[in-house]
């Protein structure tokens, strides 16, 4: 079992990867072309709502409460039963996305000024975000339906087409910023309609997959369905459950409204780069492992259901604790090879890197709770997660206020970092403490080993990257550089493991 959830997260975080890819040129080519200013910031805003929205209804409380129905009817039904759910399942979740989005749309001025107050003294920025948003919006209702197709395929172990298709939204939005913003009296507006573009493509590009397994859904109402009733009953609490960090990232949004301009571009651009090993490593993870630990429930297989856990959290730490230090090492060269050309001066480098670093702690936090969801969820106890989400949702509130004074931007996007510590922590105490889950064996003799190969590339970095020189070096040399250090970075930590005595083949066992 070990050997197909590490061959499945693989595959995973390898599509992820080329999205991401195309993620950062995408970035890079709005930092050369938009620059940072009160426009960039107003479209990051009119993205990040329906982002947000997104995150929390379709990849966050759906896909948790529908992946383990599903998988009951999957398990113990037949396909005609599978087909007719996923059918009223599909026409219910459409017929709830068209009313939430033509509220939505209308709503736009509200939601603005809900979701960045601080527009609201800035009549030209406060006007490009409402249009904007106008035109983003109903990218909600196209992506819910991609989460929900992802869910279908994920679990009947198609992994790869659902982890491909988000790159068909930086494609859109590339197309949209190199062809149709020079046409555009705003330029910026643009990019909006590259997302709406890229709704409907993402989700046209998984029907034929959908099809080859018999499952292409004609959309039919079910708010009798006792299956689609267990839907709308999980997904309530969910909601909060497994998109915590998510609210807090909009906090800091809103928040950082109301600071100098620019700063809502520097914890967008500080955030991308902490999405790119939390989606490459962590979502991915979680992705593979909510079908699996669904189906170990509903096969009333506990041991099983422990092992899964126990796997995960080790590749958590043995992955997500050198990207955490790597990404705090390499903060402004990283920022600086990305994305200093033209419009994207040093300073924002140094700025943007100061909220990076903030994030950077915090990855390994972002990462845990991603994983210690679904050990709720899979077994249908949103309520447990929801109070803990709630509980760490004050917690990043009340740190936001505390942080925001000294540290600027940057506190923001440590109180994020705390807040998912916190919530990890009462997530994993739970889970151990109702023996749910059961560490395996020499946990403490594999902390140290993860520990000391994390000091031996931390000294190895301090020593060897000078951060100054990056500013002065051409876009060539940053790169060459940026990669050489990253490489020789991982092939330390990779020595120091293989030292201690962890091998490969430790994650493949059956």
């Amino acid at each position: 079992m070990s050997r197909q959830l590490f061959k499945s997260t693989a595959i995973v975080s390898s599509m992820t990867m080329i999205s991401r890819i195309f993620g950062f040129i995408r970035d890079m080519l709005f930092a050369r072309v938009f620059g940072i200013d009160s426009a960039t910031d107003a479209f990051f805003v009119a993205f990040k709502i329906p982002n947000f929205m997104r995150r929390l209804f379709a990849e966050g409380a759906f896909s948790q409460a529908f992946v383990p129905v599903l998988s009951d009817y999957k398990e113990q039904g037949s396909k005609a039963a599978l087909k007719c759910f996923i059918e009223r399942t599909a026409g219910t979740l459409a017929f709830i996305l068209f009313l939430v989005t033509i509220v939505g749309v209308i709503a736009a001025p509200v939601l603005i000024t809900v979701f960045a107050p601080g527009f609201d003294d800035e009549g030209k920025q406060y006007d490009l975000a409402v249009q904007m948003l106008r035109i983003t919006f109903p990218y909600l209702f196209f992506i819910s339906l991609v989460a929900f197709a992802g869910g279908i395929l994920n679990s009947h172990g198609k992994f790869a087409i659902p982890a491909f298709t988000p790159v068909f939204l930086n494609i859109c939005m590339i197309v949209a910023a190199i062809w149709l913003a020079p046409l555009m009296p705003d330029p910026i507006v643009a990019l909006a309609w590259g997302v709406f573009v890229a709704g409907i493509v993402q989700l046209l590009f998984q029907l034929p997959a959908l099809h080859h397994l018999g499952l292409l859904p004609r959309l039919k109402l079910g708010f009798k369905d006792e299956g689609v009733k267990r839907i709308l009953k999980l997904m309530v609490p969910a909601l909060f459950a497994v998109s915590v960090t998510q609210i807090n990232l909009l906090l800091d949004t809103l928040i950082a409204s109301f600071l100098v301009a620019g700063s809502v571009s520097w914890l967008y651009y500080s955030d991308r780069l902490v999405e790119f090993p939390l989606g490459i490593f962590g979502i991915a993870l979680a992705t593979v492992i909510l079908p699996n630990l669904s189906k170990n429930h509903a096969a009333n297989d506990p041991v099983a259901f422990s092992k899964s856990m126990d796997w995960a959290l080790r590749l958590v730490l043995l992955i997500g604790v050198p990207a955490s230090v790597g990404l705090l090492m390499l903060a402004e060269p990283m920022l600086s090879t990305l994305f200093q050309y033209d419009q994207f001066s040093s300073q924002d480098v140094q700025l943007a890197g100061q909220s990076l670093m903030a994030y950077a702690i915090g990855l390994l936090g972002f990462i845990l709770v991603k994983v210690l969801v679904p050990g709720f969820t899979s077994r249908k106890d949103m309520k447990t997660p929801v109070r803990f989400g709630v509980y760490s949702m004050f917690a990043n509130m009340g740190l936001n206020i505390v942080l925001v004074f000294p540290l600027a931007h940057a506190g923001l996007a440590l109180a994020t970092s705390l807040g998912a510590f916190f919530n990890a922590s009462l997530l994993l105490t739970r889970l151990l403490k109702d023996n749910i889950y059961k560490p395996g064996k020499n946990w403490a003799n594999f902390i140290v080993k993860i520990i000391f190969a994390n000091e031996i590339m931390v000294l190895f970095l301090y020593i060897c990257v000078d951060n100054n020189q990056w500013f002065e070096w051409s876009a060539f040399d940053r790169v060459l550089n940026l990669a050489i250090w990253i490489i020789a970075g991982g092939l330390v930590y990779t020595l120091s493991l293989i030292l201690t005595g962890i091998r490969p083949r430790q994650f493949l066992s059956n």
